[in-house]
């Protein structure tokens, strides 16, 4: 990370406590980038610490009334699996109705851009119920008045889980054993390091774009090198 000195712009993250999530809070206190890091989640992070990070911790769905500093980046990185949320509709509030209702409340805080770790084949028109899941919470976030909003759509996300998806883990392992195959059009489809991803996070939000600004493997990877 660049180090110059630290700036006034204050981000908000949701999900530090998942995967990629993670990572990005690491990469957000590397960075000076920002003068204050705001942490919200269920549950504290008792193994982070650090005097720009001020963590929030309340059940997500009271998010609406939490009041907020002036805050201009909102990263997202709240996600769940149908199988690990029991339902579509567990599934839909962790994965469309909490991030949005995050987002129209983090805009009365003066919020310019929102940054989302998203889906490969992301689509609102799609006949998968998870990929359609993750393009209406893209078109919707698309709708709110951001000066910016990123979209990252990785593929299957390589790192150590808290907890174990079983199915998820022999996917990587076969996508490891056929990386050959990812080439022209699957290109998009290639795995990539939850690290890889936290960090290009930080990288989109300062890339000064405006609009809506889309991110598959290649560009994730060219984020990560900037």
């Amino acid at each position: 990370m660049d180090q110059t000195k630290v700036t006034s712009r204050t981000a908000l993250l949701l999900g530090a406590s998942g995967l990629v999530g993670s990572f990005c809070l690491q990469a957000l206190l590397e960075t000076p980038a920002y003068q204050s890091v705001i942490s919200v989640a269920r549950r504290a992070l008792p193994d982070v610490t650090h005097p720009r990070l001020e963590q929030r911790v309340l059940p997500l769905e009271t998010f609406g009334s939490l009041e907020l500093p002036p805050v201009q980046d909102v990263f997202c990185a709240l996600g769940t699996t149908i199988r690990k949320a029991g339902s579509q509709q567990v599934f839909r509030q962790v994965d469309y109705e909490l991030p949005l209702a995050a987002a129209k409340h983090a805009i009365k805080f003066g919020a310019e851009q929102f940054i989302l770790v998203s889906s490969v084949g992301a689509d609102s028109k799609s006949g998968n119920f998870y990929l359609r899941t993750k393009g209406e919470l893209e078109d919707a976030l698309q709708a709110l008045p951001f000066k910016a909003v990123h979209f990252l759509r990785p593929s299957l996300l390589l790192g150590e889980r808290r907890e174990s998806r079983s199915l998820e883990s022999m996917a990587i392992a076969a996508a490891r054993l056929l990386q050959f195959l990812f080439a022209g059009p699957l290109r998009r489809y290639h795995p990539v390091h939850a690290m890889t991803v936290g960090r290009a996070m930080i990288s989109a939000a300062r890339a000064n774009g405006n609009d809506c600004s889309i991110y598959e493997y290649d560009e994730i990877m060219h984020l990560q090198i900037e």
